[in-house]
């Protein structure tokens, strides 16, 4: 029996606020997490195909790993942001995510419930080693379908953290490792 490994991969800092910008650049740090998590996976790791989400933030930390390993991402709206709610304006879309981050996905709605399970869908067939920029919210609700858990925040993951999943021949998806944790602030 074959096993996939997925590393899925939180995009590196963004250059502004999820309250300013909707598509934000990486800043200098963020540029310089993606070239150190490119080195990290491309000592360790050769997988068969990258995945992005089209975000800015997500195709510019793929960026260096693609280089390094001269493929292509694939962009995948599957794999995006967790969308703000219709209505919300740009200057309150932090406070209403600083809400939602403390409650779950079924409180959220069913909007938000079919995003998520058509994300965790998407990972699910993925049947080769693959690695995907995404979002911390996307990545902790992949997590949170593993374990069975309706909070989204399962992990605060850090910039560029990378969480280990292994995709078994039927499609069932196991936590191998998280990655690492920081103090998330939502700018």
């Amino acid at each position: 029996m074959s096993v996939t490994k997925l590393f899925l991969i939180r995009h590196g800092r963004a250059s502004a606020g999820w309250d300013t910008a909707v598509d934000p650049d990486l800043d200098d740090l963020g540029w310089q997490q993606a070239h150190e998590v490119a080195r990290q996976l491309a000592l360790n790791q050769k997988v068969s195909r990258v995945v992005t989400s089209p975000l800015q933030r997500c195709q510019q930390t793929s960026q260096p790993l693609c280089e390094l390993w001269k493929i292509s991402a694939d962009i995948c709206p599957e794999v995006s942001e967790i969308p703000s709610p219709e209505g919300v304006t740009m200057a309150n879309r932090v406070e209403w995510l600083r809400v939602a981050m403390v409650g779950t996905w079924g409180a959220l709605g069913p909007h938000y419930t079919t995003y998520r399970d058509e994300l965790v869908a998407f990972v699910r067939n993925l049947n080769v080693d693959t690695v995907v920029f995404s979002h911390f919210i996307a990545i902790n609700a992949v997590v949170g379908a593993i374990l069975g858990d309706d909070r989204l925040i399962i992990h605060r993951l850090d910039n560029c953290a990378i969480t280990i999943i292994e995709r078994d021949h039927d499609g069932t998806l196991t936590l191998v490792q998280s990655g690492r944790e920081a103090d998330t602030l939502i700018r």
